[in-house]
């Protein structure tokens, strides 16, 4: 049974930090004293058990309690953020590094705040548990008008707005059926990989009760089977299909880290001998050292000369696709469905039909590896075609630095300890020209490569940095920000301060928001300059371990990122660049174009 998320064989004890102090304590079900048989320390162990040794959290009056409860257990770390939204993008981030991640906020005012992030880890398939500090118990159901409320005697304000953006809601207003529901919620998060809401009433974490006399019982999570005859008919049908083609091709999507199927995808590529590729939002999930590797498939930006492959295949097969808007260059993709094998989480399609349902990904991908022809002809024709890239041209000494010159520097540093984390806007351009080595990517959920790319949330990567690298403490992060993202959610500098990161930012300093340029230009992509090192040298205010430095040109460039991983490899290094406002990869401006023509439609005719 795979149990990187999902099934839990006992306890995991946080690591000793300034945050909270390490323990272990026994997997079995151990009498409690009546003082501790209490439902906020059964959360508090229960996030421990399935992994979770770090909970993101801001205070307020209707979570305090609670807090002192997560306190209180010896895995646990409370990370105190300073805003709500990027408490859950600290979340959403852990969650990637970890396979699930928790954040802590108040009534209303917090979870409102924190639902932006927690809609984004639902786009991205995130298990991830948002715990609400709730009205006291004896105030439902009163006819009561309460603070942190929008003046209605209606408590349900916050959970309906939850409903839709998790996919399980626990309202903990009793502790008859506490024990359950928080059990239900937690678990169901492992199983669909995505959040759920737990809101505790503020005045129970405390309270004895019975249900809770005992250690929580490990979570034992029965993976789901496929059909065995749905499977070999699927199996049949897509052999019959792949065979009679010339030059098939395999594409991998993000939905391949939900599925956990990355080393069955690997088995298939090596045992069918098709090209390979990734979707953009799959980058790092498939390994690009694989022998027949060609890169991003992306539509008209693709990694050069894998489009064409791909796009002139007479069969494809793309295991866990997501096509929207953004992933079909504005719905610009050459591909027939006719041509196409779909394999979903639980289905596979198969052309136009027959599709199969019950059918998990893993299982039907090994299967498939079994039985399939090898066939090399797609591979052998791009090697045919394949004209490797050019480097930048060399900038004269003192020249105003090139974004293209950066990245090329920033490909230098990465190594099988790094992780690199890309913010929405040009980053997500440059930075999957990036060739990740071995060991920086194929982890317990995800790459050691990750950006936002359904959701496509601007400042997310501030909060998602301090979270992943939370998570994930045997990798240097490498994070690439746009000023305008960074000034959406800059404030949580202060908490990596706090915790200790080592993370490089690359601060890209273009004046603007450029993706949104390169899709509609206006004013209103014009944002005011900030002295960017100087706030975060205000914010270090000489408490932790932070370096700072502001880079113009290539030779300015070389030093700093010598000195960030060299003298101050231990520290938190913050580098602004300096960039023209027009200085883009070609690839977002082809995607800007494209993008802006579907925006741009015109209604169809009444």
């Amino acid at each position: 049974m795979d149990t990187g998320i999902g099934a839990v064989d006992g306890p995991k004890a946080a690591p000793s930090g300034a945050l909270a102090c390490p323990a272990t304590f026994p997997a079995s079900s151990s009498p409690a004293s009546s003082a501790e048989a209490t439902m906020g320390r059964h959360l508090a162990r229960r996030l421990v058990q399935v992994g979770v040794s770090d909970v993101f959290a801001v205070p307020g009056d209707f979570n305090l309690t609670l807090l002192d409860h997560l306190i209180a257990e010896p895995g646990l770390r409370l990370i105190g953020c300073c805003n709500e939204l990027n408490a859950g993008y600290a979340a959403d981030g852990y969650a990637r590094a970890k396979g699930v991640g928790a954040c802590a906020v108040t009534f209303t005012v917090g979870g409102l705040s924190v639902l932006n992030a927690i809609a984004g880890a639902y786009s991205e398939n995130l298990p991830l548990i948002c715990i609400v500090g709730g009205p006291n118990s004896n105030d439902y159901g009163t006819n009561r008008i309460l603070h942190h409320t929008i003046g209605l005697p209606d408590f349900t304000q916050e959970l309906r707005a939850f409903q839709t953006v998790t996919c399980y809601q626990a309202v903990v207003n009793n502790l008859d059926d506490a024990h359950e529901q928080i059990d239900k919620a937690i678990s169901t998060a492992l199983k669909e990989s995505k959040p759920v809401y737990i809101s505790v009433s503020c005045n129970l974490p405390g309270v004895s009760h019975p249900t809770f006399s005992r250690d929580p019982v490990p979570y034992f999570l029965s993976p789901r089977m496929s059909n065995q005859m749905g499977l070999e008919a699927a199996v049949e049908a897509t052999v019959q299909f792949l065979d009679k083609s010339v030059k098939p091709v395999m594409v991998a999507g993000p939905k391949l880290s939900v599925a956990k199927a990355g080393a069955a995808f690997a088995e298939l590529a090596d045992a069918s001998g098709y090209a390979v590729a990734t979707m953009p939002s799959a980058k790092g999930m498939v390994a690009e050292t694989l022998p027949r590797f060609l890169g991003t498939y992306w539509g008209a930006v693709s990694t050069a000369f894998c489009a064409e492959i791909v796009e002139s295949a007479d069969a494809y097969l793309f295991a866990g696709p997501i096509f929207n808007d953004y992933s079909s260059v504005g719905y610009s993709f050459l591909l027939k469905k006719e041509k196409a094998v779909i394999v979903q989480p639980d289905r596979v399609t198969v052309g136009n039909g027959p599709a199969f349902g019950c059918i998990m990904m893993k299982d039907f991908l090994s299967a498939l590896a079994q039985r399939v022809t090898k066939n090399t002809t797609a591979y052998e024709n791009y090697k045919r075609i394949f004209v490797p890239d050019g480097e930048p041209p060399e900038s004269e000494p003192g020249e105003p630095l090139r974004v293209n010159v950066l990245f090329k520097h920033v490909q230098k540093m990465l190594t099988g300890d790094s992780a690199v984390i890309a913010e929405t806007g040009d980053s997500w351009f440059n930075c999957q020209k990036l060739k990740l080595p071995d060991g920086c990517g194929l982890v317990v959920r995800a790459s050691r490569y990750e950006f936002q790319m359904q959701y496509g949330s601007i400042g997310w990567s501030v909060g998602a940095l301090l979270g992943y690298a939370q998570g994930a403490k045997d990798k240097r992060v490498i994070a690439c920000i746009g000023d305008g993202s960074f000034q959406v959610t800059a404030q949580d500098v202060s908490t990596m301060l706090r915790c200790e990161q080592n993370s490089i930012i690359f601060l890209i300093n273009n004046g603007g928001y450029t993706i949104e340029v390169e899709i509609h230009d206006g004013p209103y992509n014009v944002i005011k300059n900030w002295n960017y090192t100087g706030l975060v040298d205000a914010i270090h205010n000489g408490e932790g371990k932070c370096w700072t430095a502001k880079v113009t040109c290539e030779e300015e460039l070389t030093a700093a990122i010598e000195t960030a991983t060299g003298e101050k490899q231990d520290c938190l290094c913050f580098i602004e660049v300096i960039a023209h406002k027009d200085d883009t990869s070609k690839e977002l401006l082809e995607w800007g174009s494209r993008v802006s023509a579907a925006n741009s439609r015109p209604p169809n005719p009444q």
